[in-house]
């Protein structure tokens, strides 16, 4: 179901780094109390939005491919996996439900640092945790 919703993960080549994109989904997912990404909000600053978490997570990881291709000097399996978890914190930042709200955490720990919690409680590379931590508002001083 996770393949059939971001197929884009197949393409990353290194087995364990893509291993561990699925695990932190799958953990996001079930902390965060989703059975569907799809009823995911992209975003709840935009009232009765038909683009959902899946479709905007993809378009930023095919962007990001179309960029890492472009550039030579860049991995792109973790600007894969970056891309595609930029915004797994949303599953817990979100609840679910019909009431698109912010959960209790949500209200306290913005995405980007959840997501970033993840992907450093499984592993991921400190260049993905980059990516996550540094994607919103709360990158903006960040170097790069």
């Amino acid at each position: 179901m996770l393949l059939d919703a971001l197929p884009e993960i197949g393409m990353i080549e290194d087995d364990g780094l893509r291993g561990k994109v699925i695990s932190v989904y799958l953990a996001a997912m079930e902390r965060g109390g989703w059975e569907d990404l799809h009823d995911v909000p992209f975003t709840l600053l935009i009232p009765d939005l038909e683009r959902d978490l899946v479709d905007h997570t993809r378009t930023v990881t095919r962007m990001a491919m179309a960029v890492a291709d472009a550039r030579i000097d860049l991995d792109r399996d973790t600007v894969i996996a970056g891309a595609l978890l930029h915004d797994v914190g949303k599953l817990l930042e979100y609840r679910p439900g019909p009431e698109r709200r912010k959960s209790h955490f949500g209200q306290l720990v913005r995405h980007p640092v959840s997501g970033a919690g993840l992907a450093m409680e499984y592993g991921l590379p400190d260049e993905v945790v980059h990516i996550i931590a540094a994607h919103s508002k709360e990158g903006e001083a960040v170097g790069r």
